[in-house]
Order: C-alpha cells, then structure tokens, then sequence
C-alpha cells in the first residue's frame, strides 16, 4: 500500500498570473489570524525560542508578512485582514499597551523588523498609515525613530534603519534623520566590492550568501532604488547598473525547475531566495539579453511554485514551518523564530506592480538556452557554477561566517551545493551517520569518534578560470591543500576534487559525494544492489546510491592512497531536502609522516528530471567514464 502522503495546502494554485499570486499570498496571511493576539500586534506561531526575548519573536511574526500586505496593497489589491495589522501598529507601539513591542536598545531584533514597516509606509502609505489617528502616529513615530541613535550591526543590518528613515520621510515625520540615512547609505556602499556584488560587511568579511542578493543587500538597493529616485538619483541609478551585473552572476544559482542552490545561512526564509527577480521590476530595471522580462517571470514564479507545492513547508491550516523542506531544527541559526520564515513574503513584491507592467504582460520563458549546459567561474563568492548534465550545483571555497553561526562548517565550508540534492547539517559528532559529511572531506584524528570538516578556508581563488583551489589547517601540524575542477566535456556528470594532505598525527578520512533520498520503490529503506535503478551499490574503491531522486556515486581514483567505498545511511534529518538520505563515501586511513597524501576524487550525480522517478535512461554509460586530471595539476601530483 503506497503511503499516505498530505500535498502543500497550496499545490493546486497555478501561480501564473498577478491574481494567482494575490491568492497564494492571502492564503498564507489568513491562517495567521488564530495566532494574532487581541491588540493585533503579536503573533505567537510556536513556542521554540531565540536568542533574543520573546515580545521581539512575536513582533517578528507581525512584521514578516508585512513584507507581502503592503505589496499587495500598494499594487491595488484590498485584504479583509488589514486592519488586524493597523491595530496591531496602534497597540505595538503604545507605551501604555499591554501589547508595546518594547523601546529599541543596541543591537536590537527589534531593528530588524523596522525594515519591512517602513517598507509598508513607503509603498502602501494610504492604506497602512493614514488611516492611523494621530495618537497613533506620534507614537509610530518616536518607536520607529528610536533606532536612528542605536548602535547597529556593521553589516545589512543597516539598510532596516534605511527602510525605517524610508518610511519616516514617506509620512513627512519630523522623526526621519536624512543625515543617519545618508551615512547610512555611504558605509552601506563600501561593502561593494564589483560585478554587482557586495559583501555583508566591512573589509576582511569573505560571506556572499543570499543575504548579499535577495534576502537583503539586493533586495533593499532596488526597492530603495524605485522610492527613493527623485530625492537620489545617482545612487539609485548606481544601485540598478550594480543590479544588472549581479543578475548574470544569480541566474547561475537556479535550475530549470526553479529551485534555487541552498547555501549559507537563513534558509528557512524559502522563496525569499528568488525576490531579487521580482525587484528587478519593481525598480524598472532596464534588462540586459539574455535576460527578458519573460526569463525574470520565469525564475519568480518557478521558485515559488516550487515552494507552495512543499507540504513540509507548512503546517496543515497554512502557517509556515520552521525549517527547509520539512521542519528541521537542525538546520536553523538561534535567531529562528517561528516567525522567522516569513521573510520569505519579500518574494510578493511583483504584487505592488501594475496588470500593465511588462513582468505580468509578458508570457513567461523558460531558463534561457544560452545559459544551459555552461560552466560559470564566479570570482567573488568564490564558485564555480555549473548545470552540464542536467544537474545545476556550485563548487565552493573561500566562504565563511565572519562570526559565530550554527553549523557554519556545512552551510559554508562544503565542496559543493546542490539545487537538487541540497547539502546536510550534523546531528551530532560521533558518528558519521550524525556527521552527514556530503560534499565534504572529513577527518579525525581519535579512531573516529569525532570528525573535523572544513570551516575556515584560506588561500582560496579561481585559478585561470579553469578550477578552485583552497587551504584548510585543521590543526596544528596538519595542512589540506584542495583542487575543484569542474564537469569536463567527456564527463559531463562527474566533477573532480584533488586533496593534498601533509600531516603529523595518523588520521582517518571520510569523503562524501551528493547526499541522496535514501528510500527504495517499496518506501523503505534502499537495499545493496548492483542494479540500474533503486538500490546502493559499494565495490571496493566505488560507492554509489539510486532512488526516485536520481543518482549519486563516488569513486576513488587515488593513485598510492586506496580507499574504501561505502553507502552510509545518514541519520534522519540531517539533509535539508529529504530527511532519509545515502551518502555514498570514500574511507581511508593515512599514517603520520607519509608525506604528501594525494587523494584524487571522482564525484558523480544526476538528479530525476521534474516529475519523473529516478535517473533518465543511459545514465550507467556516464557512470562508466571517468573524468581526467588536469596535467597541471597532474604535474604537482607527480613531482
């Protein structure tokens, strides 16, 4: 009997039009209702906590979705729930209120969820501010105003303060600072750093996640583009040229389907991983080929049908859970609320645009041809993108969060990510089940009861274009010298991965491939097999897995150093995709004082082709080549 699977309470929506997308954002704004307290300005979603106090993570859930109400309604649409939101903006910001969000201190949450209110007054201002009786709006005034004297995060943090001096001078206050907002804006600008891309820092921060496109930096510098064009003209045409270089970089971390490359940090946020592109046409970007206004409806729209058909994304009455794919605490940062996903709401920004705007007056394109089957160095992040084969992923090194973050090793030290097949987060530390090390070459040090993987990467660049090569010291008197070379014309379902180890203690190494759906046709658990379809497969220096999902495989091309091929069964939820997931895995055991330790790498995958199970047909003809060595690097392995 097949089992009983629930479908996203939002699968049967098209989502192919402006009206479509209204109704998949009021799906998502009314179950809210239950959950809004009698004042209207908290929402309560779930009782997990955060690093900062609770009235903060319940103003978070009121906030968030703001980010798709004033779309909505400053493109002319109406809600029946808006007024739950106006009270809420009454009672949140009454010191005399039961339900007062609390003055901003330094360094406040509370700053971060000034963004998207002073968006809602900037865009929407007739619907979501005057109405509000002057009590009220002295009130909104001196809360919304008590961030311009705080001390702030050094990173895109300050654009919410921006967004907050945004609404401010939208509403002609007397609370709005042009000279906070301006130097604001002036050390927001020197963390560019060119082609479009800026860091999310000062000088020495090497993190170019999402929050440096559409989950913040991007995001803020077209919306802010659009609003602000008369009263700075030349930094808003500054901010759409930079948004035009970056879109030829992003377009390369989506696939076909329109699902976006996990990486970094805040990926519960979901769609908000494809706002970029409907900011794009709020501002009026004028597109550069190959891009269209059909292509950027495309990415949109396919993003965010990928989402609403994810059951796990959601709780049966609607509300959005806290994690990926499926709820997973494993995976989150400790600034996660239940609220927090919510952010995911910028991805309605296409609603504040006209029926007449060109993004909804075109048809919709698929992924462009010229930009399929290609290979992208992209210098600053750092990645190497690829979609040859079907399967688009990243080869990374040189990213890291410049302050402490849960499970940073995974969410920016890894090999590779996968639109596909995501990456994993630990568990645990004592086993490699706990581990879920795909995309990563793991070492210990103990007979392996723990296991180190990559976090601080140093030395990394893109050498000719052709590959990235890296550093990593994890510890004293052990070295790793890395080389990612990208699928080859002749094995276009393989990359290459060459690791140089010189060590003083003995150790042992778990390298894994591309974690995959662990489960076979039957819904348990997959089996050995040799077999084409379903099954894992290990035969000494190779070891592979197939499912529904596709294909992953490893192999161990090692010259002097053999190892060992396994198909390890990750403990539950530790992928961010599937919460049962293989992991093929190259073993190997590497004495002190050997030398250089040269370990050549062959990593295979093919993801399923949108609904269909399992890997297209002839995929084990691909499986039986093997991609070459670079002869540069094949000299240093030689010498």
């Amino acid at each position: 009997m097949p089992n009983f699977v629930p479908t996203s309470p939002f699968a049967s929506n098209p989502l192919q039009t402006k009206e479509d997308l209204a109704k998949f954002l009021v799906g998502i704004l009314d179950p809210l209702e239950a959950h809004t307290s009698p004042g209207g300005a908290r929402i309560h979603l779930g009782y997990t906590g955060t690093h900062y106090d609770e009235a903060a993570a319940q103003l978070e859930g009121f906030s968030r979705p703001i980010w798709g109400l004033a779309s909505f309604l400053g493109g002319g649409g109406d809600y029946a729930g808006t007024k739950r939101w106006l009270d809420g903006f009454k009672n949140g910001t009454d010191p005399n209120s039961g339900e007062f969000w609390g003055n901003m201190r330094n360094k406040d949450q509370r700053m971060v969820e000034c963004s998207a209110i002073g968006f809602a007054i900037a865009v929407a201002k007739e619907k979501l501010w005057d109405p509000l009786d002057d009590a009220t709006k002295k009130n909104f005034e001196e809360w919304l105003g008590g961030m311009n004297d705080k001390e702030m995060p050094n990173t895109n943090w300050l654009w919410f303060r921006v967004f907050a001096n945004l609404g401010l001078s939208k509403a002609g206050s007397s609370r709005f600072d042009a000279k906070r907002m301006k130097a604001d804006l002036d050390h927001l600008d020197t963390f560019y750093i060119g082609d479009g891309w800026s860091r999310d820092g000062p000088e020495g921060v090497v993190q170019l996640d999402y929050y440096s496109s559409s989950f913040a930096i991007q995001f803020a510098q077209l919306v802010y583009s659009k609003l602000a064009q008369a009263e700075d003209p030349q930094r808003c045409e500054e901010y759409r040229n930079r948004a035009r270089k970056f879109a030829f970089d992003f377009v390369h971390y989506f696939d076909e389907e329109g699902r976006a490359i996990p990486f970094g940090r805040s990926l519960t946020y979901r769609f908000a991983m494809s706002s970029f592109w409907g900011a794009l046409a709020f501002a009026d970007v004028e597109l550069p080929a190959p891009l269209t206004w059909g292509v950027i409806k495309g990415l949109q729209l396919r993003n965010i049908r990928y989402w609403a058909k994810q059951p796990g994304a959601f709780y049966p009455d609607g509300t959005l859970t806290i994690g990926y794919c499926y709820p997973n605490q494993s995976m989150t940062e400790n600034y996660n609320s239940p609220g927090s996903p919510y952010w995911c709401c910028k991805s309605f920004v296409a609603l504040a645009l006209p029926e007449n705007h060109p993004f909804w007056t075109s048809q919709e394109e698929p992924y462009p041809e010229s930009l399929r089957e290609t290979v992208k160095p992209l210098h600053h992040p750092l990645h190497i993108a690829t979609n040859i084969g079907g399967h688009t992923y990243i080869l990374s090194s040189g990213q890291q969060c410049s302050y402490p973050v849960k499970q940073s090793a995974a969410k920016y030290g890894k090999l590779a990510y996968s639109s596909a097949f995501g990456y994993s987060v630990p568990v645990g530390n004592l086993t490699l089940e706990e581990l879920g090390g795909d995309n990563t070459l793991a070492l210990s040090d103990d007979d392996g009861e723990t296991w180190k993987c990559r976090r601080d990467t140093r030395e990394a660049r893109i050498e000719g274009g052709k590959w990235l090569r890296s550093m990593w010291y994890p510890w004293k008197g052990v070295e790793v010298e890395t080389w990612l070379v990208p699928p080859q014309k002749d094995s276009p379902l393989w990359h290459l991965r060459v690791h140089r180890i010189k060590t003083g203690r003995s150790l042992i190494s778990a390298e894994g491939g591309f974690a995959i759906y662990g489960q076979g046709e039957d819904g348990r658990a997959l089996e050995p097999s040799t077999g084409e379809t379903f099954g894992t497969y290990e035969q000494g220096r190779e070891g592979r897995a197939a499912s529904r999902a596709g294909v992953s495989g490893i192999v161990d091309l090692s010259k002097k150093f053999a190892r060992t091929g396994r198909a390890i069964r990750t403990d539950a939820n530790t992928n961010l995709m599937v919460p049962r997931a293989v992991l093929p895995t190259l073993m190997g055991e590497h004495e002190s004082g050997d030398g250089n330790i040269w370990l050549i790498t062959a990593v295979f995958a093919i993801p399923n082709v949108k609904d269909e199970v399992g890997a297209r047909s002839g995929w084990t003809a691909e499986w039986e080549k093997r991609p070459s060595v670079p002869s540069e690097i094949l000299a240093l392995i030689d010498a």
